[in-house]
């Protein structure tokens, strides 16, 4: 029977409820929003499956690429639409052209994210651009498996913890699986997303019905992206270093627990394809460069560097490892936890608002002023030397 004694060993991917043959594991979430499994010991049989399945109970060797590209659709109005370069559209695409199943992260009735499929291009459109919540996998790993029985072709994309669980769960690799994960940052927390959206809702009357939602929205350019909510009667777009829930997700403060000591990072996940922003590529690769988006893709295996040779949307240009990964090092270092998570959390539900909540945690303390200022009077001095 899996026993959580460490929040941080558990990315709550939802493999041991999928597996387990008496289904007496239910996914529920804690005070912070996050989910975690949890047992009917009553009908528990002690199998062990999901002791087994679990992707923190048998980690993955880190891995590098056998090849590193920045990648550009050749469809403009995709790429401006995608949160990098849109590669992950045309990659679908080929998938779906030889009548596959695509898995991948959407907006549900609510504006949660969730794990699920599409089997036609019109329904592909949901999965397109990034989205800083961590997705509910809920009963995806079985439906993949039931289409890899099927003998389709399947596409699963999520974070790479979610591949990791899903690798785990199947047991075995199929031929008709590709996998993708994506660079991550961190998962935030469901709760706090539900509780800035009513906040929104409360600041602007206009978005009581929202009808789409952009984390990387490319007004601006890819580089300087805003977050952006559209309502039946209004529009909120922020540039995204000014947007609270933004501020929250980059600094680190609303993450699962596990993200700050992830197991899948430097390729542990074994996806077939790595998928990023490409940051740095004006220092690296300027020529491509023109501020609407390069993405990053990792080739891990020989079947992920096919599939990305036979998708002819794209426009792919080779490039250094090493160099991504100084730029883009949340390939392979996961980050550090804010000193205030804690107090975050712990004051969530309080009277303070969202924005002011931030703010204060995101506000330097006395401290940590000091510190900066005897920094910037040691490299002022260094440099007179």
């Amino acid at each position: 029977m899996i026993e959580l004694f460490d929040k941080k060993k558990c990315c709550g991917c939802g493999a041991c409820m999928q597996i387990c043959p008496k289904n007496c594991i239910t996914m529920r979430a804690d005070n912070e929003g996050f989910l975690y499994p949890m047992v009917d010991t009553s009908v528990c049989v002690q199998c062990g499956a999901c002791e087994k399945v679990c992707p923190f109970n048998s980690v993955y060797e880190q891995q590098k690429p056998i090849s590193t590209y920045g990648v550009i659709n050749t469809n403009e109005q995709i790429r401006l639409t995608s949160s990098s370069g849109g590669a992950f559209t045309a990659l679908a695409r080929t998938i779906l052209r030889q009548n596959g199943v695509v898995f991948g992260a959407c907006f549900d009735k609510d504006y949660q994210v969730v794990i699920a499929y599409a089997e036609d291009e019109d329904s592909l459109e949901a999965f397109k651009g990034s989205k800083y919540v961590q997705a509910r996998v809920g009963e995806s790993f079985s439906k993949c498996k039931c289409f890899l029985n099927q003998n389709k072709i399947v596409l699963f994309s999520g974070t790479p913890c979610q591949i990791s669980g899903l690798k785990h769960f199947l047991k075995r690799d199929y031929d008709n699986l590709y996998t993708i994960d994506v660079v991550c940052h961190g998962a935030p927390s469901p709760m706090v997303w539900e509780t800035y959206l009513n906040w929104c809702k409360r600041q602007n009357l206009g978005l009581s019905s929202i009808r789409n939602i952009f984390f990387r929205d490319k007004c601006s350019g890819w580089k300087g992206f805003s977050f952006t909510i559209k309502g039946q009667n209004c529009t909120l777009s922020t540039p995204y270093k000014y947007n609270p829930y933004m501020k929250a997700f980059l600094w680190d403060v609303i993450l699962r627990p596990s993200c700050y000591e992830c197991k899948a990072k430097a390729g542990a996940s074994h996806a077939d394809l790595t998928l990023g922003d490409f940051w740095g590529v004006d220092r690296i690769m300027p020529s491509v460069d023109d501020n609407k988006g390069v993405s990053l893709v990792l080739a891990n295996s020989i079947k992920g560097k096919e599939l990305l040779n036979k998708t002819v949307e794209l426009n792919v240009f080779d490039t250094d490892y090493d160099k991504a990964v100084y730029y883009n090092p949340a390939i392979v270092n996961p980050v550090k936890p804010h000193p205030k998570r804690n107090y975050f959390f712990k004051n969530f539900n309080s009277t303070d608002s969202f924005e002011n909540l931030v703010e204060k945690c995101l506000k330097p303390s006395l401290n940590e002023k000091c510190v900066d200022a005897l920094k910037r009077i040691y490299h002022k001095l260094l440099k007179r030397k």
